[in-house]
């Protein structure tokens, strides 16, 4: 809209003529996250990296086919050839200690991956013990998996059959071992390695085998005759895994500088074996004095990472980690890296058997398939890491020199950061995310990977699921049990993150609450509070009865239920519940409005009709019900009413909820309705006629029947109770009409299910009960009342707030904000806008310099929807607000449209009489004020693509009585410091503080008449009040409740229409009453210093801020401008026009804050701007 109103200022403006710093510096009031969002939580994205099928490896079959000293009759074994067999020379010793030598080395480099695994050999087997130690093991493991490693070098390569070779007992013939028998017996999950010539076979037949099963399987789903329908379900084979040594065609590499089973040597001695492979390549020769004799003397040990050799592998991990995640897809990746610890460890040699075999012309199988991996970058970071440790190796070895730690971790730590710092928004994922988890085990260098971490799940949602997937989880919480201080604040906000984005993790953290589970709700709650300035009363304070509000009515409504737990907890802590309950919903005047308070909201019968739609079926109580028991005065009739003790605990709680049932935020009146409806259908259901029960389960007579109870709960809303299962048999005849362009419409609802007969269930509770105790479970028949009861109580309970919350943390934080940017689209429209205001004040100024001798050009005119009652000028674009009754209107003031209209969502019998722009010089909202007391604000006015929304609501002023002869209210804005001044129909004038969204003052009129006219000065902190009894007060807001008011004026003997405050360090007090006075003050003086006449019989009048003019309309139909002097500048009669009309009578006028505007509203709907002569424009 402003983009069409104005073009753009950068086109009239010199370099010189920026726009004003005050426009920069300004406060903007609800303009926050939750005033421009939608209360709900960011949609969770599903979460694949929890494993919820892990798995462990519980035993492992290690088959060794050997037949040390003969070799096989189809493998033609080169001289010299690889002969090493678990780093053992079977030659070296006699055949059958050979073999038992390397099954016993071979299952000693398993544990090093799986120490707990049930390990069994089987070394030269034939067919029988084959069977009998698998079927052995996969009935122990039951669900768990089971390793199968073959090794085959002693036994011809397998078939293209699917068979692989073992012996005959006398080791005198071959036999084959069928692949699908060994399917059967190993079952499933299991995962098989194969160290043998053409083992890629294997892996074929092994699929067409499991193929072959499912499609039996499903021809005896079908034929129930078929052999295996009778038979138990066998298991599925695709959860097995295989790894093997080669493809089908190809044989294993006999290089006699390797051991013979270099697959195996991979999987379960990686480092041992990556170190002799790099001593054989070419680039060995940079590091002198490095031989293969010389790696087998590495000191150190695996498991300890301060030692060269542990750092190695260290390095190691990380790095195939690293290539994993990178390469692989992350279900695939979590399936075989992240399930099983030593799946996971196979998997990770595994890329290093592929890139040492592949060197060989030898490519490893595995199922399931690998992208390849053996070229990727990260093989270059480990051959410079195994380069650094063996250069120091000689003078480590030879002179005993401290070992050099590998800078491989720093250096990967600043490769992240420099991606975290540089890379543009949308890209890849940072490849070392895997290794900054492995640095997370450092002390040297976990602070700063925290740091870095911290900054990468502060990028979004993406970031923290891949954190996860990696497997970032089990790392961060091991943390969190740490002692170092430096941590917890990265921790803290880690965990945030996390939980932000998968908030089913707050279990893992429950066993770490339980310690402090006596006072962490009462942290937290502290906590939060002080970051959210909701000051707590103190206990001391609340024992003596003088709770004081934790917030006086905040202006977010949804954040009104956290004020209101947080004067409960107050209260419970104090022990003192009922007295402080009492408090906090009886306080009047003396203790401070609350949000809760009676005194803080509407006492009018009218407001009933803001409590809902008569449309509303869900609703068992009627709105003018709750209303009528909202305005109950004599504590004998609520006694009679709820059937307790005034004082109690319950009754201070439903004076609470009834009244917030009339809270003009449609959200908070909707859930504090549920709520009263739930509780009075369980009192409708009570009042039916109760089943006979068993005396046998009752040890002590009943309480008195609750039938009065229900009866006095209609009876009040003047309708009798019902035992229809309809639960909209109490209606109100007013509906409560929402936001709309066009006809208001009533909220729908759903009616609520009601069970045809309910026990009480304190029928079923002896009298020795103890308290809280959760007293006997309900019979099985009441099932429906419960359910029905459920769907009354389930709707108030879901506010999202707490997802809203989460929802914080799981956007970046550490982003700059897209307002403080630049370059944003954000601030180059708030350039524009500042631009453009420096604008509209230099040109309203220039024009009003040249001199106003008329105003009364109409330059708009135009047929209000309804009667005009306030006007107010948009203070840069050419709109006006016009407000009727209960509706605002905009127009376009220069191209005459109408640009909006919409209902202000105040009830009946109720009238809008007050408006304010808020942030007028950036992005406006409307602030409407009814003689209600409440207050409402709206954004998305005046706007073609989107429509008006309501950004809060609350009630500003307590006990106001609307009248039609009433002043209504007034308020005043202040935009330098936030600060709304309300007052009317009230003895108070109560000042909000739009930043903290509370009330900060109440100060006393000290007058028995209304508050008709308000204006502030913020820079000499002083209120100027008009009154209904002609006097002028002047209040000073710094001073004490009892001094503050400075200055008395009554001068005036009618009802002050209009008192303005000068805004300058000089300014003095115009008024004007009905009679037609106008009185100057000076508010250092006690009387006034200038008193000038006009036209009497004034119904509105407004003080140009600038222009020193001064409009005023007559009941007379007509409307006269008079100088600052008190001369008649013109009088405006008729509107425009060869036929023009006499205008009616004046209902309204405002003139522009900048432009010698005036705007008009008349009882005869029209509204008409008018300004001075065209020439002079």
């Amino acid at each position: 809209m402003e983009s069409e109103m104005l073009q753009s200022p950068l086109l009239g403006l010199g370099e010189e003529d920026e726009a004003d710093l005050t426009d920069w510096n300004l406060p903007l009031a609800f303009m926050k996250k939750r005033h421009c969002e939608k209360i709900e939580g960011s949609k969770s994205l599903a979460q694949s990296w929890r494993m919820k099928d892990r798995m462990k490896t519980v035993s492992v079959a290690l088959v060794l086919c050997l037949n040390v000293g003969v070799d096989p009759p189809d493998v033609v074994k080169t001289t010299p050839c690889a002969r090493l067999e678990c780093w053992i020379d079977p030659l070296s010793m006699g055949p059958q200690k050979a073999l038992e030598t390397i099954g016993a080395n071979l299952q000693k480099q398993y544990e090093n991956w799986q120490p707990r695994a049930r390990y069994k050999q089987s070394l030269d087997p034939t067919v029988d013990e084959v069977k009998k130690l698998c079927t052995s093991l996969r009935r122990n493991a039951k669900e768990e998996r089971v390793l199968f490693h073959y090794n085959g070098h002693g036994v011809p390569r397998p078939t293209v059959n699917g068979e692989v070779w073992v012996f005959n007992k006398n080791y005198t013939q071959y036999i084959p071992l069928s692949i699908y028998d060994l399917q059967t017996w190993m079952g499933s999950p299991s995962i098989f390695v194969y160290d043998c010539s053409n083992a890629g076979l294997i892996v074929k037949s092994f699929k067409q085998f499991a193929l072959q099963r499912e499609q039996e399987l499903e021809v005896a789903a079908i034929n129930p005759n078929h052999p295996l329908a009778q038979m138990p379900l066998p298991p599925s084979m695709k959860n097995c895994i295989q790894l093997a040594a080669c493809e089908a065609h190809e044989l294993l590499p006999m290089i006699p500088d390797l051991p013979a089973d270099l697959f195996t040597s991979c999987l379960t001695t990686p480092i041992k074996i990556a170190l002799r492979w790099f001593c054989m390549q070419k680039c060995v020769s940079l590091v002198p004095g490095v031989t293969l004799d010389l790696i087998e003397k590495i000191p150190g040990r695996l498991n300890d990472r301060r030692t060269p050799l542990g750092e190695l592998n260290w390095i190691f991990t990380a790095i195939t980690d690293t290539i994993a995640w990178n390469v692989l897809p992350r279900d695939l990746f979590q399936k075989l890296f992240r399930q099983d610890l030593l799946v996971a460890s196979l998997f990770r040699n595994f890329l290093l058997a592929e890139r040492i075999m592949r060197s060989y012309n030898c490519t490893p199988v595995s199922s399931p398939r690998l992208p390849p991996t053996y070229m990727h970058a990260m093989w270059q970071a480990w051959d410079l890491a195994v380069d650094i440790c063996l250069s120091q190796l000689p003078t480590i070895i030879e002179e005993g020199t401290a070992f050099r730690h590998s800078p491989f971790f720093a250096e990967q730590l600043t490769a992240f950061q420099v991606w975290l710092t540089m890379g543009v928004e949308n890209r890849n994922p940072p490849e070392q995310l895997p290794i900054v988890l492995q640095v997370l085990l450092s002390q040297v260098h976990r602070l700063r990977a925290l740091d870095l971490l911290g900054r990468f799940l502060d990028l979004g949602p993406w970031a923290v699921s891949l954190a996860l997937s990696v497997g970032i989880f089990p790392y961060v919480l091991k943390l969190l049990q740490s002692s170092a201080r430096e941590l917890r604040p990265l921790l803290v906000f880690i965990w945030a993150k996390i939980l932000a984005v998968d908030s089913e993790l707050v279990v893992a953290l429950s066993h770490l609450v339980v310690q402090y589970e006596s006072n962490f709700c009462t942290v937290a709650l502290q906590f939060m509070e002080e970051e959210k300035n909701y000051p707590l009363p103190s206990p001391a304070a609340t024992e003596a009865g003088s709770l004081t509000p934790v917030r006086d009515s905040p202006c977010t409504p949804r954040l009104r239920s956290v004020s209101s737990y947080g004067n409960i907890r107050a209260a419970t802590t104090a022990r003192n519940l009922n007295k402080s309950l009492q408090n906090l919903s009886l306080t009047e005047e003396s203790g401070g409005a609350v949000a809760f308070s009676p005194g803080n909201l509407s006492t009018s019968s009218s407001a009933s009709s803001t409590l809902g739609s008569p449309e509303n079926e869900e609703y068992i109580l009627s709105f003018e019900t709750i209303d009528k028991m909202r305005r109950v005065s004599s504590y004998s009739s609520l006694n009679s009413l709820i059937g307790v003790s005034f004082n109690s605990v319950y009754t201070q709680i439903w004076r609470v909820l009834l009244h917030l049932a009339a809270d003009p935020y449609p959200d908070v009146s909707d859930l504090a309705m549920k709520v009263l409806n739930s509780i009075a259908y369980k009192a409708t259901v009570n009042a039916r006629p109760q089943r006979i029960l068993d005396t046998s389960s009752l040890t002590q007579s009943a309480p008195a029947s609750p039938t009065n109870k229900g009866m006095h709960i209609h009876q009040v809303g003047g309708s009798p109770p019902t035992t229809s299962t309809s639960s909209s048999s109490l209606t109100n005849d007013v509906a409560k009409q929402p936001v709309s362009r066009d006809l208001p419409a009533g909220r729908p609802g759903t009616a609520g299910p009601v069970g045809p007969q309910y026990t009480p269930h304190s029928h079923q509770f002896p009298r020795t009960r103890k308290m809280f105790d959760k007293g006997p479970e309900q019979t099985t028949d009441d099932g429906d009342d419960a359910a029905g009861h459920k769907s009354f109580i389930s709707a108030a309970v879901q506010t999202g707030f707490c997802d809203w919350s989460a929802r914080y943390f799981a956007q970046p934080v550490m982003k700059i904000p897209e307002e403080h940017d630049v370059e944003s689209q954000i601030r180059k429209e708030r350039e524009w806008r500042f631009l453009r205001n420096s604008l509209v004040r230099k040109q309203a100024q220039q024009l009003i310099q040249k001199g106003i001798t008329r105003l009364d050009d109409q330059i708009f005119l135009n047929r209000n929807p309804g009667v005009p009652s306030v006007v107010k000028f948009h203070p840069f674009t050419p709109c006006i607000a016009v407000a009727d009754k209960d509706s605002i209107c905009f127009w376009d003031w220069e191209k005459g449209e109408k640009l909006d209209y919409f209902h202000n969502g105040n009830p009946r019998y109720t009238r809008v009489t007050a408006m304010e722009y808020l942030n007028g010089q950036d992005c406006s909202l409307l602030l409407t004020a009814t003689d209600d007391g409440a207050i409402r604000v709206w954004k998305n006015f005046a706007d073609l693509e989107k429509n008006p929304e309501m950004v809060t609501a609350w009630q500003g002023l307590s006990d106001m009585l609307p009248t039609t002869r009433g002043a209504g209210m007034v308020v005043d804005w202040e935009q330098e410091t936030g600060l709304l001044m309300s007052s009317g129909d009230v003895r108070i004038v109560r000042i909000w503080d739009t930043d903290r969204e509370m009330k900060v003052q109440d100060i006393p009129t000290g007058a028995d008449s209304c508050v008709t006219s308000l204006s502030c000065d913020s820079h000499r902190s002083l209120i100027v009040a008009g009154l209904g009894d002609g006097s002028i007060r002047v209040y000073d807001r710094r001073m004490a409740l009892s001094e503050c008011r400075v200055m008395t004026y009554r001068e005036h003997t009618a009802w002050v229409v209009k008192a303005y405050l000068q805004k300058h360090p000089e300014g003095r007090i115009m008024s004007v009453s009905v009679n037609g006075d106008v009185r100057i003050f000076d508010p250092r003086m006690p009387e006034s210093v200038n008193v000038l006449q006009i036209v009497k019989g004034l119904t509105a009048l407004d003080i140009h801020p600038q222009a020193n003019l001064i409009a005023c309309g007559s009941v007379n139909q007509f409307t006269a401008i008079y100088n600052g002097s008190g001369e008649l500048i013109n009088n405006i009669k008729y509107y425009d026009g060869f036929m023009g009309q006499r205008v009616g009578a004046i209902s309204c006028l405002a003139f522009h804050p900048h432009w010698p505007h005036l705007a008009v509203g008349s009882n005869d709907y029209y509204i008409s701007v008018y300004s001075v002569e065209k020439r002079v424009r």
